[in-house]
Parts: structure tokens; sequence; C-alpha cells
């Protein structure tokens, strides 16, 4: 049942709104993150509302030509529709971005960054396009969207305004807005003409299990329904970061760590892998995708599905294997990231209700533990400057929540059971196991990226609680012989008085290649910048403050502005301040890291939120059966394949097929 309804566009418009309110509220850095707050708690009461109803079976929809009696274009309209799949997605940005809001205040105030303003803007236009992704009701809409999506992100990838951000910013630029935009917006023309052709007319509004008219036109024209399948995959595969699409997410780590966290690691990444559960499940469908043979050389007939298998399951694997290369946390995580979307691509493309089921879930499973782990790499670089895994000995006394927290967010990305990425896998292999056939190697990717995981995130949690800064193993260990190499940041005879650093005769691992030269810094991200360079970066109309001058400089003077703050705004998060002491260029400082309580060892804007997120990957993984994104993604794949889940564990891959061509 479709009922005519204002929410979804309300869900849309209040972080727009709220981008208005911030920027007039330049001025005033407490209301201006006050609004941040207000629109995320708004915009997750509005999504909220609705989800009752989705459960039961209504899609809210507003159109632009039934509400105000406009035109979009010719034969298409402009659709917002809360639909099960939409929710999903609006659902997990939604709730996130509220605690995003208050940790991205913390870190933005604890390294005292330039343009908070503008950042703050930028991110509420960038959830707002998000949200208009998630309820988009046909291709033109979510081409819209998608395209503003990438517009109103790039301030925010090249927030740090250098050459090396500018650079990642243009290459975002070019594979997301230029490279995808134009594969989707192809992708949607084809498949505009294509249903054309048939006696129900043009169309490109989604349908739950596949447009009937599409289904019509691929028996006419099967070279151009196959040609707008792989556009519109190539199109979405791009912020999915599907290899050879993947290079700009790593580059885009450059960004402050609240975008890697929320955008590039749920609403810009997830609206690609999104995109493709639009295109596989309400576009095509799983019967016309496997119905429609390829052609393959020496092979025979495979259906559309197998290649984008294929490069998911290539992708999933050579991430991963990358990320054990990587010294730089943020990009070792960008890696992980590459790899974790993968695995939503490549169990939709299975085709098999379970294997969808867990893609589906993998959604929120991988947003809720990236999530944890990005907040955690964010809040160490805070309160340390540390950015190297190889500098990262013994952290774990100086940031025991922090790091635990991390811990929690790994487990889950390498699917161990108890936490949210374990669910997921699990669906996705009893999915490909199902089908059989050629279908095992699948399930040996998933198995194998799975190893490959604990190998590239449990090093970080080891080298945190279980070496000390004396002696440890350096990481990443592909870099080093086998079985590590073992180093110290500093010996005894010779501490460094400048925070730790090593003299040149005992560099630390960190600081040095394999074959005994110097590391060069790792590409795409910047290094701790000295003492001038951090005066630099604090932008026109900062001036500096010490921490025995203020707690947090924006509270005194507006980051972006040169105009004096209000009297007395800067007592409302005195409070908040932490000794920052140790802070210094990456590493331990000499004699090694002061030990922290939970409570002391960063400020409760950061500290809170990193808590509630590792706590929710694990109540995904204990009770997902009480949590409402496992319900829906039940209640898709129910609608997508016409059958309850009780009725699919009962049937075979041929009876399922069966039911498929129905």
């Amino acid at each position: 049942m479709t009922e005519e309804s204002v929410l979804p566009l309300a869900a849309v418009l209040v972080s727009a709104v709220a981008m208005v309110l911030i920027i007039a509220s330049y001025r005033y850095p407490n209301v201006r993150e006050g609004w941040s707050v207000l629109a995320a708690v708004a915009k997750f009461g509005i999504v909220a509302s609705m989800l009752p109803g989705v459960m039961d079976g209504t899609v809210y929809e507003w159109s632009l030509s039934q509400s105000l009696g406009v035109e979009f274009l010719a034969g298409i309209d402009f659709v917002l529709r809360a639909d099960p799949l939409g929710m999903l997605f609006a659902m997990l940005a939604s709730f996130l971005w509220i605690f995003t809001s208050f940790y991205a205040a913390g870190y933005m105030r604890g390294l005292d960054e330039h343009a908070q303003t503008r950042f703050f803007a930028s991110f509420a236009a960038s959830l707002s396009t998000a949200i208009g992704i998630a309820f988009a009701g046909n291709l033109v809409t979510i081409f819209i969207f998608y395209e503003l999506l990438s517009l109103v992100t790039y301030p925010l990838v090249a927030h740090n305004e250098d050459d090396e951000a500018r650079i990642a910013g243009r290459k975002y630029l070019t594979y997301t807005f230029f490279g995808g935009g134009v594969f989707l917006l192809a992708g949607t023309v084809l498949v505009y003409w294509l249903t054309s052709l048939t006696t129900e007319g043009a169309t490109i509004a989604f349908e739950t299990g596949g447009i009937t008219a599409l289904a019509e036109a691929a028996q006419l024209e099967p070279v151009f329904a196959q040609a707008a399948f792989y556009l519109l995959i190539a199109g979405f595969g791009v912020k999915a970061a599907v290899m050879p699409l993947h290079s700009w997410l790593a580059d885009a780590m450059v960004a402050p760590t609240p975008v890697s966290g929320l955008l590039h690691a749920v609403a810009v990444v997830k609206s690609g892998a999104f995109g493709v559960a639009r295109v596989i499940l309400e576009v095509f469908g799983p019967g016309l995708i496997h119905d429609l043979p390829l052609s393959v050389p020496a092979i025979g007939e495979v259906g559309l599905n197998v290649p984008v298998a294929i490069l998911a399951a290539f992708t999933l694997t050579a991430a991963s294997i990358i990320a054990m290369r990587k010294d730089h946390l943020k990009r070792r995580l960008a890696f992980s990231t590459t790899a974790q979307l993968s695995y939503i691509v490549l169990g939709l493309s299975i085709l098999h209700p379970y294997a969808i089921l867990g893609a589906l879930f993998h959604i929120p499973a991988h947003a809720f533990g990236k999530l944890t782990l990005f907040f955690c790499a964010g809040a160490v670089h805070v309160e340390t400057h540390t950015d190297y895994v190889s500098e990262m000995a013994g952290i774990g006394k100086r940031m025991p929540l922090t790091m635990s927290a991390f811990a929690i967010g790994a487990a889950g990305m390498a699917g161990m059971p108890l936490i949210a990425g374990f669910v997921s896998k699990f669906y996705m292999l009893i999915g490909s196991g199902s089908v059989g056939g050629g279908y095992w190697i699948f399930a040996s990717a998933l198995i194998l990226s799975g190893i490959l995981n604990i190998a590239y995130l449990w090093p970080v949690v080891y080298t945190a609680f279980f070496e000390s800064e004396e002696r440890h193993d350096a990481k990443p260990l592909f870099e080093f012989p086998p079985g590590g190499k073992r180093e110290s940041y500093f010996g005894n005879e010779d501490l460094a008085a400048d925070g730790g650093e090593p003299s040149e005769s005992r560099r630390s691992s960190s600081e040095l290649c394999s074959d005994g030269g110097e590391r060069p810094h790792d590409e795409g991200q910047p290094q701790p910048a000295d003492e001038e360079g951090e005066k630099e970066a604090k932008g026109a109309g900062t001036p500096e403050a010490t921490d025995e001058e203020s707690g947090y400089a924006v509270d005194q003077y507006p980051s972006d502005t040169d105009v004096p703050l209000p009297k007395g705004s800067h007592d409302d998060h005195a409070d908040d301040h932490h000794d920052h002491g140790d802070h210094h260029h990456g590493g331990p400082p000499a004699g090694g890291w002061e030990r922290h309580s939970p409570f002391s060892e960063s400020t409760w804007l950061m500290i809170v939120p990193i808590s509630v997120i590792a706590v929710g990957a694990v109540t995904l993984g204990v009770i997902p059966d009480y949590a409402v994104f496992l319900d829906l993604a039940t209640y898709i794949v129910e609608g997508v394949f016409g059958l309850e889940l009780s009725e699919i564990r009962e049937m075979s891959w041929a009876e399922i097929l069966e039911v498929m061509d129905e």
C-alpha cells in the first residue's frame, strides 16, 4: 500500500535546513554544533516514525507532480519513497549521525581545526543527500542525489586545503562525480529506452523484484539490457570501491577522521553498495539477472551476476592483502573498507536469498564495526598524534577504552562470533554453499578474507596491549623478515628529549624501509605537522592558544572567522579539556606512555560515541533477531522472492530458481 506523505521529504530537508542555520551561527561554535546534534536527532526521529508503517507494508511516498503539480522531466517524476530497502539505509545513516555529531565536535576542537563552520555545514549537506539516495523512488532521483553527494563531500575530503588534500579531492570528484555519474546516467538512459519498447511504456521506477517492463524488454534487446546492467553496476560500483575503481577511497583518508568514519565508512561508500542492491533487487531482479545469459568465450553462458561476483571476490581478497602492508592506520582501515564493501556486492550477486540477507545485514554490521575503528583511530590521533601502527606499542595503557573498542570492531570485521560481522558473513556462507557448483570459490574467498582480516587487524590490538615501547615487533609484518623485525622506539642509553624520537643510529622501524632506507611518507596521508606547521594549518583568524591559556581554542575564537567570540562561551567546555602534555610527533613520549584510566584518556565527546557504537556492534551480533536491521533485511528478501524465510529454509536452489522464473 502506497501512502502520500511529506515525511520522506522532511527527512531529506531537515539537515539541509540545519546547514543554513550552522552557517548563520558561525560566530557561536556551541550553537553551531548544537544545530548539528538537533538536526541529527530530528532526522532520526522522522525516519524512525515511518518504520512501523513500512514493516506493516506501507510505502510512504512524496512526488513533485502530485504535491505541486509540476512535471520534473518528460514522463519522469521526482519521487521520494520510504520502502523497506530505503529504510535500511536511512535508519542506519540517521542513527549514526547522532553520535558522529558529538564525536566530530570533540575531534575538531581537540585539534583546533580550521574552517569548522564549513566542515559542519558540509557534513549536514552530506547527510541530506545520503537520505535522498535512500528514499529515491526511481533511477533519475537517485542519480541526482548520488551526484550531489559527491559535490557536497568534496569540501570535507579537501578540508586540509594543502596540495595533498586538493589532489585527493580532485581524484575523488573524478572517480565518483564524473566517472560514476557517467556510468549511472548511461545505464539509466538505456533502461528508460528499453522499457519504452514494451506495451507498458517507459519507466525507471523501482519495483520489488525488478521492473516488470524491463524483463519484457530484455527479451527483445538482450545485449542492450546486459549493457544497462553493467553500466549501472559500474556507476554504483565506483562509490562501493570495487576494483579497479577503488583507489579514490584510500586517498580520501586525508580527510578528518569523522569524515572517514561516517561518510567514507557509512554514507558515501554505503550509497554505492546500496545502489547495487537497488539494481539487483528492484531494477533487474534476481530472476532476470540469472536468466539473462552472458556468452563468455571458452566458458559458455553464465548469468549476469557471475562476473560481478568474481570481481567482488577478487576485490575483497586483494584489498585485504594490501591492507596487511599498510603501516598508516587509517590507510589500513581504508583498504579494509574496500574489502568489506565487496562482501556486500558479492552477497548480492550470488542471488541466493540467504546470501542477499547476509549482504543486506552486512551494511549495518560493517557500519557499526568500521565506524568504531575509525573513531578509535581518530581519538588516538587527537590525544597522541600517533597515526602509524608501528608506533603504537603499549598504547593500550594510555588509551585502554579506545583500544578495547578497537578490538571489538576488529573482531567484527574478521567475522568473530558474538559481533555483528559474524551474523552477516554466516548468512553469506550459507547462501554461497547452498547454490553449489562453482560457487564454492566464493565461499572460499569469504573464508580467506576473514583470515586476512585477522592478519591485518589483530597486530594493532596485539601491539597496543601485549608489547612494550622498549621492545616490539615492527608492523606491518609484510615489510620485514618473517616473524617481524625486533626494534624499539628508544634505547635506555639514547633517550630523546623531543618526545621519544630516537637518534639517527637508533631510528625506529616505523621510519625505515625493509631495505634500510628512510621510509617515505605513506601516500595519501599527511604526516604529523611540526610546531610551525601546526600554527600555519590553523588558518586565518585563529590565534595560537596554549594549553595553559585555554582548553579549546575554538571556544575563544571561531576557527574560520576573525571575529571575536562572545564573552563566556569558553566556560561551556572548560570541563572537557584534558591535559595534552603528551602530544608530540607520534609514538610514545620519552619514558613511555603515561597510564590513564578509561575515563581520563580523552573527552566525553569522543569516549561516549566510541563506547555506544562499539556496544551497538556487539548488540547486533548477540541479539540480531531483536535488531531492527535484521528484521528489515528479512522483510526485503521475503518481498523480493515472494517467500517466507521459513519456506526458503526448506527449498533447494533449483526450487528457488523456479520461483524466480515465475
